[in-house]
């Protein structure tokens, strides 16, 4: 990976250290350039604006595994968990198996499935704020349904054994379900071997798209026993005395998508593959193992679980001591240029690929 060219293409790095790729990926070139191609074919000539629903499914599926036709397009990762929670046949006396703290995008599906009669199923965290799989499967019974889980947690950065917790529902017939958002793009993800049979996640992150991109990902021989709930002109044939839907995750699909930025997103996606999962991983764990080790050396306590390598990812949170003490260390940040966030009160630091060390450095260099 060619740090500097790599660098170039994030017009960010020129003003700002940023360090909150967990938030938000920072606008590319290539995203923004085809973007504007985009929009100057919608001013000039609409009729040649290019396709994007199936160019975005074939990109998909060489990153995560699958089938293009196991991919449906959606606005967020919400909307994806949304329409798996709300489309599967539920019977009162089931449950679902999630653990604490989880985002709100994998809590508030699942919780609202409670006016059905499904249990919700709260898998408590441990003491170093990791999630055990003992401790799922000490839940799932017979009537456990789904497993849902968060490929890497938000709050620390915590990466989830997801071959563990695929094994744990498959040998209890439930479906293992995963919130992909902080994990694809920057950690290895693969739907095949990691046993997952739905995954939603959206391209606003470490996929280098834009807000309103995303996907859900079901596995085919799935697509009966959860169903489409907002059927539009995507998602069945073009019939209208019968409802038959199309032979693909497409039904999942309701109606017109932000074609533009799904466009734009292709870029995105395409610089992704081209450095590769593996090399974008080892850059992002140089960077924070430097960061992990400045942060040590502060006197700062690093509350992500971080002793495993196979459990880190790009995410690191610290606390400088307190609430307070955090929210400081935020402002002071900030009128520096240099950009964190605060997440359950601790600050978090999400470097990314085009990040280097003298920013990790620099922001080091900012705590007392």
């Amino acid at each position: 990976m060619d740090s500097a060219a790599v660098r170039a293409l994030f017009p960010v790095t020129e003003r700002l250290i940023f360090l909150n790729n967990a938030a938000e990926s920072p606008l590319s070139l290539p995203v923004r350039r085809r973007l504007e191609d985009y929009l100057d074919l919608a001013e000039h000539a609409p009729h040649r604006r290019p396709p994007a629903r199936n160019p975005v499914r074939l990109l998909l599926a060489r990153l995560l595994g699958g089938l293009p036709e196991e991919y449906a397009l959606v606005p967020s990762t919400g909307v994806g968990l949304g329409l798996a929670a709300a489309g599967y046949a539920w019977a009162p006396g089931d449950n679902v198996v999630v653990p604490a703290e989880e985002h709100w995008n994998n809590t508030f599906p699942w919780l609202a499935l409670r006016d059905r009669g499904v249990e919700v199923r709260i898998v408590p965290i441990e003491a170093d704020l990791r999630v055990a799989p003992a401790r799922i499967a000490a839940r799932v019974d017979s009537r456990t349904r789904m497993v849902a889980v968060a490929a890497v947690r938000h709050t620390t950065g915590f990466r989830a054994d997801l071959k563990a917790v695929s094994r744990i529902a498959r040998d209890r017939g439930a479906l293992f379900v995963v919130d992909g958002i902080q994990a694809a793009g920057v950690m290895p993800l693969n739907v095949e071997e990691d046993g997952i049979d739905v995954l939603a996640c959206a391209g606003f992150k470490w996929l280098l798209g834009m807000p309103g991109t995303g996907f859900l990902y079901i596995r085919k021989g799935l697509w009966d026993r959860i169903r489409p709930t907002l059927p539009g002109m995507f998602s069945a044939e073009d019939d209208l005395s019968e409802l038959r839907w199309l032979p693909s995750a497409q039904r999942y699909e309701t109606g017109t998508l932000p074609y533009s930025l799904f466009h734009a997103w292709t870029a995105g996606l395409e610089l992704i593959l081209e450095i590769g999962v593996p090399a974008i991983q080892t850059r992002v764990l140089e960077l924070t193992s430097r960061l992990i080790e400045g942060l040590q050396a502060k006197g700062m306590q690093v509350v992500s679980p971080v002793e495993s390598q196979q459990e880190r990812s790009a995410i690191v949170a610290f606390t400088a001591g307190s609430q307070e003490a955090n929210q400081a260390l935020l402002a002071r940040l900030t009128e520096r240029a240099i950009t964190i966030s605060l997440r359950g009160g601790r600050c978090r630091v999400s470097p990314s690929f085009y990040n280097n060390e003298e920013e990790i450095d620099r922001f080091l260099g900012t705590l007392a």
